[in-house]
């Protein structure tokens, strides 16, 4: 049996493409890679890329997305966590978040993983975003 290597792309259902772009641009540093439109079905997704290219983030507008808040206690995506490696680094996020105007926690101590600290926020469509530092091997 083969084995799984790593995540190839991460895609989100937003409620508007046009918003979300411009934020995960912006404040993620993610790039637009590839935008389809499909007329036949209203589906729109855009591929975004992060600086290491090691994964994408694929955002996806349904023509019948319910409008509403999003939800962690509802069945499928609780959060998404991004890596950084270490706690500079996500002291880093932290002043960008802080600089592009994005509410956020402070940085602090994982109750999943000790040794590990977190900065949690979200994107525009109430999705839960964190910068995660695993703890110095």
């Amino acid at each position: 049996m083969s084995t799984l290597t790593g995540v190839h792309h991460l895609a989100l259902t937003v409620t508007d493409v046009d918003r979300s772009v411009p934020w995960y641009e912006r404040v993620l540093d993610f790039k637009e890679v590839a935008r389809r439109e499909d007329a036949e079905t209203g589906i729109r997704k855009v591929v975004l890329r992060g600086r290491a290219g090691e994964f994408a983030v694929v955002l996806v507008q349904h023509p019948d997305t319910e409008l509403g808040d999003f939800d962690e206690r509802r069945p499928g995506l609780d959060h998404v966590a991004f890596t950084v490696d270490s706690y500079g680094e996500l002291q880093e996020w932290e002043r960008r978040l802080a600089e592009y105007g994005v509410t956020h926690s402070p940085a602090k101590a994982s109750r999943t993983l000790p040794g590990s600290a977190v900065v949690v926020f979200r994107d525009p469509d109430g999705i839960q975003l964190e910068v995660w530092a695993d703890p110095a091997t």
